[in-house]
């Protein structure tokens, strides 16, 4: 150890904290108590020490480790084991960190499976989802500040909020990512591979996630959490192989299969065509999770029956997209019903309501209907499905999209609107946060700030000039701050709602909701 004045207060509070760690760990049960010394010992190596920490230390257990990472983590970098102080390369060693003060991925599934056994699949599913975060996996210190509010619509509450729990790369490593080769291994942030990963600038650390081994349809697939749990719990369920995302009525059986084993959670998959899917469509997976969304609240409005498919209510939802909700009590009848619905959408045509199944490209015909998928037990143990429709035809006047956020509200929100989103739960960028304090503090009587914003090129309110002179002329600028903050928060719920208005293929007219029952009775609903 080092006799620099500066450097042993550093050291002394390094070891300090690898032996609260390790008692966090213990406490926890990340590890057992035979473990204790092992892990010790792991953590001192890695960190150039060649004794532990001699002094008397609280014995408390702690809520959350972040603290005592912070402090090894600031060590680490002095002694240079990251070559920068970023979030990028703090979180490389906070993972690194935690992944030895984890038990093995076996152990982890043998626990899993057991606890499944003895206890059922929910006390096995808390544990692992504890652990998740326990490890900070799931870095709950980032999630907590995420900005949330409930938003009145025509629909019911939508969930709002500003995702601030993905950390943000500095420009020198983007520019640093960008000189990388294309990654090789792990092929994509889902595989299997990534167990264990130490990660790098373009790909993140992985030494404390855990996966756990499933069976759906007889295929090999594998169950995580989201590192960003973007709401309850939040699952991904995703292939053992690295394969592309296709919606088949395998696809409807998996669900249908991960419900009836974990039937406390929902599962949705993404739509399988570009704009309309998910951000990541080379590898097949699913989210899912223990959470009500508020499409799940959403009442009926038109209820059918069919009469091949004996048992199964099909019923036309009030939602400002086009959905479809199948409900029964035979898992197999239900996916027969599902698979044909999805089926007859993928080749239908209604030019009056601007929905075409194919386009002629280079005498190819490209499709573009497909669904966004969401299967959950309903309340009386039967299960749910529910079919958004999608149609992904660009135009001239909408080249990003028919169907998509207009280019009014890419301002708010430009992105595919994704399954989660779909549900009523809106994931707005990051960059929000200090854009709508600063539109919120203009109508609060920022004058100089308004004025920027008209004068100077480049400005970074610039992208919502348009709307801020639209508040201003509603709203004046003489409001309290808290309510120009809700002010604000309300309008961008507003336009929210309207974005999933925009993605719907059928709109809330009685033109189209009677174009809507038009495809409903040509399946055969009666």
């Amino acid at each position: 150890m080092s006799n620099d004045n500066t450097a042993a207060p550093a050291a002394e509070k390094a070891l300090y904290a690898i032996e609260q760690l390790v008692l966090f760990a213990q406490h926890q049960q990340l590890i057992q108590p035979a473990d204790v010394d092992y892990s010790r010992n792991e953590l001192l190596d890695q960190f150039g020490f060649s004794e532990p920490y001699a002094g008397a230390f609280n014995e408390a257990p702690l809520e959350s480790p972040q603290t005592l990472l912070d402090a090894l983590i600031d060590y680490g970098f002095s002694i240079g084991l990251i070559p920068e102080n970023t979030d990028t390369y703090r979180d490389l060693l906070d993972a690194k960190i935690m992944g030895l003060l984890m038990a093995r991925p076996s152990e982890v599934n043998a626990e899993f499976k057991s606890l499944a056994a003895e206890q059922g699949i929910a006390a096995a599913t808390d544990r692992f989802y504890k652990l998740s975060i326990d490890s900070n996996y799931i870095r709950m210190d980032r999630v907590a500040k995420n900005v949330y509010w409930l938003q009145d619509s025509p629909y019911g509450d939508i969930e709002m909020t500003i995702n601030l729990s993905k950390p943000e790369k500095s420009p020198k490593e983007i520019a640093m990512a960008r000189l990388l080769p294309p990654p090789v291994y792990p092929k994509c942030q889902l595989c299997r591979e990534n167990v264990g990963y130490a990660g790098r600038v373009n790909h993140p650390p992985r030494q404390n996630l855990r996966i756990i081994p499933l069976e759906l349809n007889n295929e090999k697939w594998f169950f995580q959490y989201s590192p960003y749990v973007y709401y309850n719990e939040h699952c991904i369920v995703f292939h053992h192989d690295h394969v592309p995302m296709k919606l088949t009525k395998d696809t409807l059986k998996r669900l249908l299969s991960f419900v009836e084993s974990f039937p406390h959670y929902f599962i949705g998959s993404n739509a399988d065509l570009p704009i309309v899917g998910g951000s990541i469509l080379t590898h097949d997976h699913f989210q899912g999770g223990r959470h009500t969304f508020p499409i799940q609240k959403a009442p009926k409005e038109d209820s059918y029956t069919h009469p091949a498919y004996p048992g199964v209510s099909l019923s036309i939802v009030k939602w400002p997209m086009s959905v479809l909700r199948l409900g029964g009590n035979d898992p197999a009848v239900l996916l027969e019903c599902g698979n044909a619905l999805y089926e007859a959408w993928k080749g239908y045509s209604d030019p009056e309501a601007d929905v075409l199944a194919f386009s002629d490209v280079e005498g190819v015909q490209t499709p573009h209907n497909t669904v966004t998928p969401i299967v959950r037990r309903s309340e009386d143990g039967g299960f749910e499905m529910d079919l958004v429709l999608r149609n992904n035809r660009t135009s001239e006047e909408y080249p990003e999209g028919i169907f998509h956020p207009h280019r009014e509200m890419h301002h708010i929100k430009k992105e595919n609107i994704g399954l989660i989103e779909v549900m009523g739960l809106a994931i707005l960028p990051g960059r929000l946060k200090e854009e709508l304090d600063a539109v919120a503090g203009i109508l609060a009587g920022d004058q100089a700030l308004l004025e920027a914003v008209k004068t100077e090129e480049g400005h970074a309110l610039a992208l919502h000039a348009f709307w801020i002179d639209e508040l201003v002329e509603r709203f004046g600028t003489g409001l309290a701050r808290e309510e120009a903050v809700k002010t604000v928060q309300n309008e961008v719920g507003i336009k929210f709602t309207h974005i999933l208005e925009h993605a719907g293929v059928y709109k809330r007219t009685p033109e189209g909701q009677a174009a809507f029952r038009r495809f409903v009775q040509s399946f055969g609903a009666q």
